[in-house]
C-alpha cells in the first residue's frame, strides 16, 4: 500500500505523464520492492513460528520435570512417614524387651547396659589384639625383606680385597752370602737389629730368605725396610744399622701421614684434622683378631655409605663415621685402655660431628645408634668382622697377652724398652745402665718372671732376657 501511495503521487507529476517509459520502470520497481517485503515478512513469520515451537517444547519439558519432582516428593514423604512409623515401633518393642529382661533377670536397665558394654569392649579388645599382631608380623616381615635387600645391595656393590695379618714377614735375599753379613761377627749385626727394632730375626736353611717375627705390625714393617735398605746399601755394621734405622723411622712417619691423606681423599671425606689423618694411616699397622684395622675401617666406611644411601641418609657422613669408628685402635698399644673411649676422646677433641661420636660409641653397644648413619656403621662393622676368614680369635688372644706383658714390664723402674719376640716364648728387656746395675738387672728378670707366672696363662715357658748396655761416646776434633 505504501508503494501504491507513492506511485499515485508520482502519477500526478506532469513530467511522468509525458514519459511513459519512466512510469513503467517505477511500476516494476514497486513490484520488486513489494515482493521483497513479502519475502522478509514470510521469513520473519517462519522464524517466529520456530521459536514459538522451541519455547513450547521447553515449557513441556519443564512441566514434565515439575511433575517428576512432585511425584518424587510424594514418594519421599511416604517413605519418611513409613520410616518414622518403623522407628516408633522399634522404640516400643525395645522398651518392651528392656522391661521383660529387667523383670526376668532381676537387674536394672543401667546394669544390663553396663554388662553389655563390657562384653562388647572385651570383644573389641580381642579383635584389636589380633589386628595388632597381624600388622606387626607384616611390618616385621617387610622390614626383614628390606634389610636383606639393603645388605645384599651393599655387599654386592662393594667387594673389597682382604687378607688376614700374619705374625711373620719373609724377606728374599739376592744370595745366601748376605745371611752371614746380616748375622755379623759374633752375631753383632743381628743382635743390633733385634735390639733396636724389637723384632725376632730368624735365619735358617731356607734358601735366599730370612724371616722376621713380631706381633707388632709397625715394628715388622720398620725391620723389613731396614734390612732391605741395608742389603741394597751393602754396608752392614752396628753403627750403620742404627743410622739407617733412624732414617727408616722418619720415612715411615711420613708414609703414615701420606697413607692417611690418600685414604681420606679416596673416600671423598673432605677436610679432616691432620692428626686424625695420621692416625688413620697408622691403623695400617694395627690388627684386630688378625684383620688389618685400616682395611677393616675402609671396608666399613664403604659398606656404611652404601647402606646409608639406600636408607635415605647421608652417605658421605656414614663413610666418615665408618672410617673413624675404630680410630682408637691406632693408640691402644701406646696408651692402653679401651679403643672406643680413646677414639671418642680423640674425635671429640678434634671437633668431629656428633654422628661420628655416636657411631664410635654405638658400634660396640656403649649407647644406642641415634641416626641412620650410625646404624649403618654398626651394620657394616658386623658384616666386615663376621665375614668368613676375616678374623682369628686365637691370634687376637696372643696379641693381647703380648701387649699386656710389654705394658707390665715398661712400668718397671729403669726399663727403657721391652719386646715380646719368638712367638711369645722370649721377652727382651733393655734397661738404662745409669739406673740399674748388673745385680739389679738380675733381680728385675726374676721379678718379671714371677709376675708373668702369677698374672698370665701361656703354653710352655717364657725366657726373660734383660740387656744392660753401657756406651761411652767421644769425638776427636
Amino acid at each position: 500500500m505504501i508503494f501504491s501511495i507513492i506511485f499515485k503521487k508520482l502519477n500526478k507529476t506532469p513530467k511522468e505523464e509525458e514519459n511513459p517509459l519512466l512510469l513503467q520502470k517505477l511500476r516494476l520497481k514497486e513490484m520488486e520492492l513489494e515482493q521483497s517485503y513479502k519475502l522478509k515478512i514470510q521469513e520473519f513469520e517462519q522464524k517466529q513460528s520456530l521459536e514459538n515451537q522451541q519455547i513450547q517444547k521447553r515449557l513441556n519439558e519443564i512441566e514434565k520435570q515439575e511433575e517428576f519432582l512432585k511425584n518424587e516428593e510424594e514418594k519421599f514423604a511416604r517413605k519418611q512417614k513409613a520410616q518414622e512409623k518403623l522407628v516408633e515401633q522399634y522404640t516400643r518393642e525395645r522398651e518392651k524387651l528392656k522391661t521383660l529382661f529387667s523383670q526376668n533377670l532381676g537387674i536394672s536397665i543401667e546394669e544390663m547396659r553396663k554388662r553389655l558394654c563390657e562384653m562388647i569392649e572385651d570383644d573389641l579388645i580381642d579383635y584389636k589384639g589380633k589386628l595388632i599382631r597381624k600388622y606387626e608380623n607384616e611390618a616385621r616381615e617387610e622390614a626383614r625383606k628390606k634389610a636383606n635387600y639393603i645388605i645384599a645391595q651393599a655387599t654386592t656393590r662393594y667387594a673389597g680385597e682382604f687378607a688376614t695379618e700374619r705374625l711373620i714377614n719373609v724377606i728374599t735375599l739376592p744370595s745366601d752370602e748376605l745371611k752371614g753379613r746380616i748375622i755379623g761377627k759374633e752375631g753383632r749385626n743381628i743382635k743390633t737389629i733385634e735390639m733396636i727394632t724389637g723384632v725376632d730375626v730368624i735365619i735358617d736353611d731356607t734358601p735366599s730368605s730370612i724371616v722376621l717375627s713380631s706381633f707388632n705390625l709397625y715394628r715388622r714393617a720398620i725391620a723389613t725396610k731396614l734390612i732391605e735398605a741395608l742389603v741394597e746399601d751393602g754396608r752392614i755394621q752396628p753403627s750403620r744399622i742404627e743410622e739407617v734405622y733412624e732414617r727408616i723411622v722418619q720415612e715411615m712417619e711420613d708414609q703414615i701421614t701420606q697413607d692417611g691423606e690418600d685414604v681420606v681423599l679416596d673416600l671423598g671425606l673432605g677436610y679432616m684434622h691432620p692428626e686424625l689423618k695420621k692416625l688413620v694411616g697408622k691403623m695400617k699397622y694395627r690388627a684386630s683378631f688378625g684383620q688389618n684395622a685400616l682395611g677393616h675401617s675402609i671396608e666399613v666406611a664403604r659398606l656404611a655409605g652404601i647402606i646409608a644411601g639406600e636408607l635415605g641418609g647421608d652417605a658421605k657422613m656414614a663413610r666418615r663415621a665408618g672410617l673413624l669408628h675404630d680410630i682408637g685402635k691406632a693408640l691402644t698399644q701406646e696408651l692402653g685402655g679401651n679403643h672406643v673411649d680413646i677414639g671418642y676422646e680423640l674425635c671429640e677433641k678434634y671437633q668431629e660431628s656428633p654422628i661420628v661420636l655416636n657411631a664410635i660409641k654405638s658400634h660396640h653397644g656403649y649407647e644406642e645408634a641415634l641416626s641412620v648413619e650410625a646404624a649403618a656403621v654398626c651394620t657394616a662393622d658386623v658384616l666386615s668382622a663376621a665375614r668368613p676368614g676375616a678374623r682369628r680369635e686365637a691370634l687376637e688372644n696372643f696379641l693381647q697377652r703380648a701387649i699386656e706383658i710389654e705394658e707390665l714390664i715398661n712400668q718397671k723402674l729403669g726399663v727403657k724398652q721391652s719386646y715380646v719376640i719368638n712367638s711369645g716364648r722370649e721377652i727382651r728387656v733393655i734397661v738404662e745402665a745409669e739406673i740399674l746395675s748388673d745385680e739389679g738387672s738380675a733381680v728385675l728378670a726374676k721379678e718379671i718372671a714371677k709376675e708373668i707366672e702369677e698374672g698370665f696363662q701361656y703354653p710352655g715357658e717364657i725366657k726373660i732376657n734383660v740387656i744392660r748396655e753401657c756406651r761411652s761416646i767421644e769425638y776427636a776434633k
